[in-house]
């Protein structure tokens, strides 16, 4: 039991970052945008986010505020993946760029955006890059009190967790109710499943995907910035982040498009991801335990491929340009 304990809580801690650069492309797909670069605009999120809090204290004087830094580090790595993502959507929806093409270029230019950000730090300031302990503290603690976290089985599980997981779930639920419960939402969903329609009806598709586009851009990057400032300590790991952005893109399709599915479904893949460090068997090699979640998304395609069910399939309009001419 202790061991099954571990591996959910483990599993949560890292399924934390899958969470938002899964909701961000949750977010960014629903409009008909297929953005593949959410590889490199996590890690862009990540040296972002960590050197907007590493400038913070510096400025500070080396006496930085927690709450201050931790906000400083969300709205430097939201920035720093809003702007790739315009960049990606005046590519994609101005110019009819390639989707995928422009996707994959995305990936490759933010994760050496990401790198030299990550590299110049450690450069300019001697070799060494890394955030105070209470500032580090600020970013790993829990904000439920020691007596939650000691109940049996569902402490450790439900309130060990730094804050950023909490804020995945608010996130989760809000966007899940925006796209299901609002009038935006609705003309959002349209906007993915029929642009010519949406046009015709009077819906401003161009501007729904670039927003939707950029703010999923947005919350993506949060995901690298939150690996960086927990699992990492606050210090820059350029192979940390690593098929990571992949993986949140696998989980997209796992969670079928669905904003709550993906709070349980970060968890699974996280759990798979961190198994060999908690319940590996010597005779199972660790790579056979990091393609798990690749497998299991593969296997949930097909089986939502073969029901044919059209509330578990991908927007109609997604990875296509849309061409007003052609209406």
């Amino acid at each position: 039991m202790n061991t099954l304990v571990t591996l959910i809580t483990a599993g949560i801690t890292f399924g934390t970052v899958l969470l938002y650069g899964t909701l961000g492309e949750i977010l960014t797909e629903k409009s008909g945008s297929l953005n593949l670069g959410v590889e490199g605009i996590m890690y862009m999120g990540g040296a972002f986010g960590l050197a907007g809090a590493f400038y913070y204290e510096k400025a500070a004087g080396g006496i930085g505020n927690g709450p201050v830094a931790i906000v400083i580090a969300i709205l430097a790595a939201f920035a720093a993946g809003a702007l790739a993502s315009a960049i990606y959507s005046f590519l994609t929806i101005t110019l009819r760029t390639n989707q995928n093409v422009t996707g994959l270029a995305l990936s490759i230019f933010g994760t050496g955006v990401g790198q030299f950000v990550g590299e110049f730090m450690r450069v300019s300031e001697g070799g060494y890059v890394a955030l105070s302990n209470p500032l580090k503290e600020a970013f790993s603690a829990t904000i439920w009190p020691d007596a939650l976290i000691r109940i049996p089985i569902l402490g450790p599980i439900l309130f060990s967790h730094t804050i950023f997981f909490y804020l995945a779930i608010v996130l989760a639920i809000v966007m899940s109710l925006f796209l299901n419960r609002t009038r935006k939402g609705l003309y959002l969903r349209a906007v993915g499943e029929s642009p010519s329609t949406s046009d015709a009806a009077g819906i401003d598709t161009t501007r729904y995907r670039y927003l939707a586009t950029i703010i999923g851009g947005g919350i993506s990057a949060i995901g690298g910035m939150v690996y960086i400032m927990t699992t990492a300590g606050c210090v820059w790991n350029h192979e940390g982040l690593a098929g990571v952005g992949w993986l949140a893109v696998a989980l997209v399709i796992f969670c079928i498009w669905r904003p709550l599915n993906a709070i349980w479904g970060s968890v699974i893949f996280g759990a798979m991801m961190i198994m060999y460090l908690r319940v590996s068997l010597p005779f199972i090699p660790t790579e056979i335990y990091k393609i798990l979640p690749y497998v299991v998304t593969v296997i949930v395609l097909i089986i939502t491929s073969m029901r044919n069910s059209r509330d578990k399939q991908p927007p109609a309009s997604l990875g296509l340009n849309y061409f007003r001419e052609e209406r």
